[in-house]
């Protein structure tokens, strides 16, 4: 982290040993273990928070795609029932004047005989003899 050997290491530590004194010089190293730990966590946490937040703009970023998608899909569908619906009322007039004209020659036409008809009934068979 900051490139110091263990012979500067040492001389930093007998410069402090001669300053601080031997009393006092434990509960600074404590002082100082703790800051540095803290410091760490801070930096960590940090670290954390800006990945979170990267990840928040790709999830920001996906979510409008997938909506942009999905209004797209949305559109396309409308459209095509637009189109279908445009294509069914085209066609009913034609479905009308064809159906009316299917009833009309229907009704034109003589019915044809049905069994009912080619029956005789046995009162309309003595008239016949």
């Amino acid at each position: 982290m900051f490139d110091i050997s263990f012979m500067e290491l040492l001389v930093i530590s007998m410069v402090a040993l001669i300053v601080i004194g031997p009393e006092r010089l434990p509960a600074v190293a404590r002082t100082l273990g703790h800051l540095y730990g803290r410091g760490r966590n801070f930096v960590y946490r940090i670290k954390i928070d800006i990945h979170n937040e990267m990840r928040m703009e790709e999830l920001k970023k996906m979510q409008a795609s997938v909506q942009e998608t999905a209004q797209t899909i949305e559109e396309s569908v409308q459209q095509g029932v637009d189109h279908l619906k445009t294509t069914i009322n085209d066609t009913k007039p034609e479905a009308r004047q064809s159906s009316d004209l299917s009833a009309a020659q229907a009704q034109t036409q003589s019915p044809l005989p049905t069994a009912r008809d080619s029956e005789v009934l046995p009162s309309q068979d003595k008239e016949r003899k």
